[in-house]
């Protein structure tokens, strides 16, 4: 690539970080920021730890995202700058250097960009995840752990704190399910696209004759529900039953009945956390979370009636929303988006990010196709 293709590059660049800047509102970050320090400052804040909580983290973000762009915008400036010295003295080493910052730029202008694209009425809340196994025996149990492990190996490259709530092991291996946090603003608009059923193909290890084995697990993504979310559930609507948590192989076993497990009658559905805590903590936890899962079905609910109305039968994640293979070849590809990898194992190992950006375009591509069908009937 030539110093002309680069300059080229570099003005899109500015050109796309220009739109980011304008999107994100650095002006109103900036007020937000000067504001968050005040109240951070104040001698009573952690009277309220509830809400020092929420004050401390917002700050940091809003400074994270503010670090963030304005470090491109100057890591940009100096790029051009690199650049214009390559050229002057046809130094083909700085020349070199300037294509690799260049390039690396790129990657996180484009990430920056994607976070623009969440815009939904829930994106910028944490996250709360469910991962269960489905057909597929030992291999979905197994599956399904491998999946859980790839999400909070992803939160920790991100520095995105996790918590998790409450893990049911399988007999044979891996686990049935397992509800866990992501603690970070923006996280359920960008792990929402997560969400469905992934499909695993590979040798069975819990096969004696070694045949191929596919296997599925799911994936659900809510948010955490605030205290501003109007969900009144009435106690007559709940049960709710203690246990004794436990561990795989019967370890780490509490000696009390504090694990909670709270049931929505009406709807089914259940939320429970064993996370080595008291029985007023877990059932808290566990609250909480129902009132997310019913929180998503509520806004489910009001999403089918729009796409009935508009005649739309095809607005779903579908059964089966991404394949990994490890055998007989080694591939992992999302069938909504077509992106795809050779490798499995990086994947697996928390390595999501291309899988997640590619999600996200693909699901403002089909809001806004949606939005001009509606425009146009």
């Amino acid at each position: 690539m030539t110093s002309h293709d680069l300059s080229a590059e570099l003005r899109d660049l500015d050109s796309t970080l220009q739109t980011v800047e304008s999107v994100l509102d650095l002006d109103a970050l900036r007020k937000e920021k000067t504001e968050l320090e005040a109240t951070a400052a104040e001698p009573g804040l952690w009277d309220d730890p509830e809400k020092a909580q929420k004050v401390t983290s917002r700050l940091s973000y809003v400074q994270g995202e503010l670090n963030r762009v304005t470090g491109l915008r100057q890591r940009l400036e100096d790029a051009e700058v690199l650049l214009e010295l390559a050229a002057d003295e046809s130094d083909e080493g700085t020349l070199s250097e300037a294509r690799q910052e260049i390039a690396a730029l790129a990657k996180l202008v484009e990430e920056l960009e994607v976070r623009t694209l969440l815009s939904g009425p829930y994106d910028e809340r944490e996250a709360l995840v469910t991962v269960r196994s489905g057909a597929g025996g030992a291999d979905a149990s197994d599956f399904a752990e491998q999946l859980m492990r790839m999400y909070l190996r992803w939160a920790e490259r991100h520095k995105y704190p996790t918590e998790v709530y409450d893990v049911s092991y399988a007999e044979e291996a891996g686990i049935k399910s397992a509800t866990f946090a992501v603690k970070a603003p923006y996280v359920y608009g960008t792990l929402s696209v997560e969400q469905g059923t992934h499909r695993m193909v590979r040798i069975s290890k819990y096969d004696n004759q070694g045949r191929r084995q596919t296997a599925f697990a799911a994936v659900e993504v809510v948010p955490v529900v605030e205290t501003t979310d109007q969900i009144e559930i009435p106690e007559d609507e709940l049960r709710v039953d203690v246990y004794r948590a436990s561990g795989p192989g019967g370890q780490g076993v509490n000696t009390t009945d504090s694990a909670v497990r709270i049931t929505h009658l009406p709807t089914g559905l259940v939320a429970s956390c064993q996370n080595e805590r008291s029985q007023l903590q877990n059932k808290a936890t566990a609250m909480a979370v129902l009132m997310a899962k019913l929180l998503q079905r509520k806004r489910a609910e009001e999403e089918a009636q729009i796409n009935a109305l508009r005649g739309d039968v095809t607005a779903s994640w579908g059964d089966q929303m991404r394949t990994y293979v490890q055998h007989p070849y080694q591939m992992v590809k999302d069938l909504r988006t077509g992106w795809e990898t050779n490798n499995p194992d990086a994947v697996l190992d928390g390595e999501i990010d291309g899988l997640i950006e590619a999600g996200i375009r693909w699901r403002k591509r089909r809001e806004a196709d949606a939005a001009a069908e509606q425009q146009n009937a």
